[in-house]
């Protein structure tokens, strides 16, 4: 009897690997060839059948996996690498842009229901800034996904092209357990809703996270808000050289196109039911545009200007609403966080007489600064509601308003700040304003002041600046 049930077993293990993993609920990648010792070719097109099947696919065996180009995955399916699992990026048939991207990216077509647990990416210097989708740059990249969880992701070497997770037109997106570390951007989103982003150790030379809802032309598929969020739990490491900051709050605003006005790389217009812009070279060249962009996908070349078809769901003005920022520790000496117009060779965010793009609601708690050096916690350069900053340890680090003249009102900003420790000794000039007709209504309660003789101060500039305060120097 014994020696029955024995053979019965080894007759049930011994089923083909396929079998025996479907019935169990997933697919192991093993089983297509997906393989350390496998060519880069060969591992891109196993890990490209498993991904097919859908589900929930395994990579278990521990070791580095060469991969040679982008794979795609699709609706229903969960990726999950073990411990010990790397896959390498390598150069067998050219350079690619994403180690793995959504199908649905291609088409447009949301896709839903995606999980990615433990991915760890070597670069290996295979960098292309995009290819599949005009601006999504991501070694990562989602673009039309709804409920996406990427879990456990790690990255060490990023150059300057790519950035290490980027998602664009996205609803229900959680990124928890990252490090990124590198020369481009961490997590890097465009329009979407609803997110978190958590427990992240960041050291990269541009931004550590950037939610950009406006973006070069290059550096993002299309515009609009990205709003009710959480990041939280996130660490800006010290590193030699730096550009960017912790965390870029980008938004825009554009125009209908009208005939003899004068664009530049990245403008968007407003045309036939859709948004276009200016795909050209980052020269600083300006074109003056006499013929209506009308052709429904692709781009176009037109009085010499090319224009490419963004979206067909039309805005005016994109920026970031409704989101917490919580548990924040900055080492790095540089600006924490701008909110922020661009306005360059690459892109301006704002066309001039466009609708004002009012960003909405952005709270600040529990950020830690932990350098000396006397950089700005916060730049504000565009048009913001509300800012609150609570429970949050501040040094020689002010709040900044500036402006890049992109309009000629700013509207007013309310900065409440209650809670916060001031490690500072002698004055400190809380807030200094550098835009003309600024409105801000300064209010503070509840702080502690650390540094012997701490005085607060406020430089209004040609603004108006009402001051509701308890800080030495500020209160009446």
């Amino acid at each position: 009897m014994k020696s029955r049930i024995a053979l019965m077993l080894i007759v049930f293990f011994t089923q083909s690997n396929v079998g025996i993993c479907q019935k169990i609920g997933f697919t192991d990648a093993a089983q297509f060839g997906f393989l350390p010792q496998a060519s880069g070719i060969q591992n891109a097109k196993a890990l490209q059948k498993a991904l097919t099947i859908g589900g929930t696919i395994v990579v278990s065996k521990p070791g580095i996996y060469k991969m040679a180009e982008t794979v795609y995955i699709s609706s229903n399916t969960t990726l999950d690498f073990g411990n010990g699992v790397f896959l390498k990026k390598v150069d067998e048939q050219g350079v690619f842009t994403h180690v793995i991207l959504n199908k649905g990216a291609l088409t447009k077509t949301y896709d839903q229901n995606i999980g990615i647990k433990g991915l760890n990416i070597i670069v290996n210097g295979i960098d292309k800034a995009f290819s599949e989708v005009y601006g999504l740059r991501g070694q990562l990249a989602f673009f039309y996904a709804k409920d996406i969880r990427i879990e456990r992701f790690r990255c060490m070497d990023l150059t300057k092209m790519q950035f290490g997770i980027h998602v664009c037109s996205f609803e229900d997106l959680i990124i928890d357990d990252v490090i990124i570390k590198g020369e481009k951007d961490g997590v890097h989103l465009g329009r979407g809703e609803r997110f978190t982003i958590k427990n992240g150790v960041f050291q990269t030379f541009d931004d550590a996270i950037a939610l950009n809802a406006h973006d070069y032309a290059t550096s993002n598929p299309e515009l609009g808000w990205i709003e009710n969020g959480v990041i939280e739990n996130c660490h800006d490491l010290n590193a030699e050289n730096t550009v960017g900051y912790f965390c870029r709050i980008l938004a825009g605003a554009w125009t209908d196109w009208k005939e003899g006005m004068e664009v530049q790389q990245s403008d968007a217009v407003v045309s036939n039911g859709k948004i276009y812009r200016v795909q050209a070279k980052a020269d600083g060249t300006k074109y003056i545009s006499n013929t209506k962009p009308t052709h429904l996908g692709g781009s176009q070349i037109l009085d010499g200007i090319n224009w490419g078809v963004v979206q067909d769901d039309v805005t005016y003005t994109a920026g970031v609403r409704n989101v917490i920022f919580r548990n924040i520790f900055l080492e790095k000496p540089r600006i924490g966080l701008s909110i922020h117009f661009d306005n360059d060779r690459y892109s301006r965010s704002y066309y001039p007489n466009a609708p004002i793009p009012l960003q909405e609601n952005l709270s600040f708690d529990n950020v830690q600064i932990l350098h000396d050096k006397p950089v700005p916690f916060l730049v504000i350069a565009t048009p913001v509601d509300l800012v609150t900053i609570r429970n949050s340890s501040i040094r020689n680090n002010p709040i900044k308003f500036v402006s890049n003249k992109a309009m000629t009102d700013y509207m007013k900003t309310i900065i409440h700040l209650y809670g916060c420790s001031f490690d500072v000794n002698g004055v400190f000039e809380l807030l200094h304003n550098d835009v003309e007709g600024k409105k801000i209504h300064l209010k503070t309660s509840n702080n502690v002041e650390l540094g012997e003789n701490f005085a607060a101060k406020v430089y209004a500039g040609k603004g108006d600046l009402i001051i509701d305060s308890d800080l030495k120097g500020l209160k009446k």
